[in-house]
């Protein structure tokens, strides 16, 4: 067992903000690469801006930031404005990178189910890392926050809920097999948040 010299500060610094909601945007940016390859989605708004994007070819960042925007009005009033200018700016950067990683980064073939394991396993570190740094990617990620914090539900379970119905939904537009192999990714994720993101285990605060 390794001791701390001196206990850790209980809140982070604004550069540790910064690092923590910059990388957490783009290793869930680099998911979205990885599901879109084959195809697949993920849970909560993500998930349906991803099947309106392959129903319309509308861009998928300039989708999901659309969707986000309603879910703003709760955050400002339930989890106060530093979370929300956070939440904004990690929604903003994740659209604004996935939109700009296809020019750097290309994936000719991944297997589906690959594609899944390594979609839900970089968005799970991803929210992750901006759960823990006081922002999420808007939308039911605010309501899972808002609830964990004032009901105790976990975090997870919530998210989890919801893509359940995002998942039946899909059902109706996709084929089986794409939902089959999305709704891997989005358990792995899920089980990622669920496991992780618990008050009592981590304290660090903005």
């Amino acid at each position: 067992m390794f001791l701390l010299s001196k206990p850790p500060a209980d809140r982070h610094t604004v550069l540790e903000d910064i690092q923590g909601i910059l990388i957490g945007a783009t290793l869930v940016a680099l998911a979205i690469q990885f599901l879109s390859q084959a195809n697949l989605i993920t849970g909560q708004i993500a998930g349906l801006a991803l099947i309106t994007s392959y129903a319309t070819n509308w861009p998928f960042g300039a989708v999901f930031f659309v969707l986000n925007l309603p879910f703003y009005i709760l955050a400002v009033y339930q989890l106060g404005w530093t979370f929300t200018l956070k939440t904004f700016a990690a929604v903003a950067l994740m659209s604004t990178i996935s939109e700009l990683f296809p020019y750097v980064l290309t994936l000719d073939m991944v297997h589906p189910a690959l594609s899944a394991v390594v979609g839900g396993v970089l968005a799970g570190i991803g929210l992750l890392s901006l759960i823990r740094h006081g922002a999420t990617l808007g939308g039911v990620g605010v309501v899972a926050l808002w609830l964990q914090d004032t009901r105790g539900i976990q975090a997870g379970n919530t998210q989890l809920l919801f893509d359940v119905f995002v998942f039946g939904f899909a059902f109706w537009v996709l084929p089986a097999d794409v939902v089959i192999w999305s709704l891997l990714g989005a358990v792995i994720l899920n089980m990622i948040i669920t496991v992780n993101h618990r008050r009592d285990r981590y304290v660090a605060r903005s």
